[in-house]
């Protein structure tokens, strides 16, 4: 009886078939590549954030799309750091750091006060060690209840109090008071918003931990108009309908004079 055998397919068809593997691998090997490449960049080198309140205007808008480098403060003491292009945290930085209570993702701050330095302030006017800070982007705003707790800090007593402090803040802060002045604990950070009558700070929270600082942001990719109650509060249906809402507006909400605007 002769044995069936199955047709083998011409030279070219086979060439073909290989063609399509190969191109179908290569296509995958490159997805995967590029997602590896995109978690490595937003896990240590960049990562996108947006400004949800007032308390960085004038110098961030709510509804600021940043890019945050992850990677300027990542030294941590190691011999070989200095071969690598990390630094300390300065003053007058803007840094991104989780709040640190947990009930808000992130907040954007001003570094004001560093490790072992002596802060107060008087009459809204900064003092770093006893000497004035100058503070060019520092904004008070007219339309806003003068407010004593954050116009002259740290409180002189209990009763200086602002019910809007955090407890563990208020249970702990007079411990860090010597002659009228907050003393900077090692590896603490004294942080508040450009926006000094309408920022919930260091003032009203306590220090931000070193290890805590995700990185510093360095430039507003995208800037679209939008309101605070857009940004905070809402469900997410609500937020499904926030977005549906600047997709459709998006041409003219879109603030193109901040686009690629550096932060500073």
């Amino acid at each position: 009886m002769a044995e069936a055998h199955e047709a083998s397919p011409p030279s070219h068809h086979r060439r073909h078939a290989a063609h399509s593997r190969g191109t179908a691998r290569d296509y995958i090997e490159s997805l995967v590549v590029t997602i590896l490449l995109a978690l490595f960049g937003t896990t240590f080198v960049v990562q996108a954030f947006k400004i949800p309140t007032r308390s960085m205007e004038p110098t961030l808008l709510v509804g600021d799309h940043l890019l945050v480098d992850k990677f300027i403060f990542g030294g941590r003491g190691h011999w070989y750091d200095h071969l690598l292009p990390y630094r300390d945290v300065r003053r007058g930085d803007v840094i991104v750091f989780p709040y640190p209570y947990g009930d808000h993702p992130y907040y954007v701050k001003r570094a004001i006060g560093l490790p072992g330095d002596r802060i107060k302030i008087v009459n809204q006017i900064v003092y770093i060690n006893g000497a004035p800070l100058k503070e060019s982007y520092a904004f008070h705003d007219p339309k806003i209840q003068y407010d004593p707790f954050g116009a002259n800090f740290p409180p002189r007593d209990i009763e200086s109090f602002d019910p809007e402090m955090r407890p563990e803040w208020a249970a702990q802060i007079m411990s860090y008071i010597q002659n009228g002045e907050i003393v900077i604990p090692p590896g603490k950070y004294f942080a508040m918003g450009d926006n000094r009558d309408n920022s919930e700070d260091s003032r009203y929270w306590g220090f931000v931990d070193r290890e805590a600082i995700i990185g510093r942001p360095i430039v507003i990719y995208w800037s679209v108009q939008s309101a605070e109650a857009g940004y905070e509060g809402r469900g997410f249906m609500g937020q499904l309908a926030d977005m549906l809402d600047a997709l459709i507006h998006l041409p003219a909400r879109t603030r193109g004079d901040r686009i690629l605007r550096l932060v500073h």
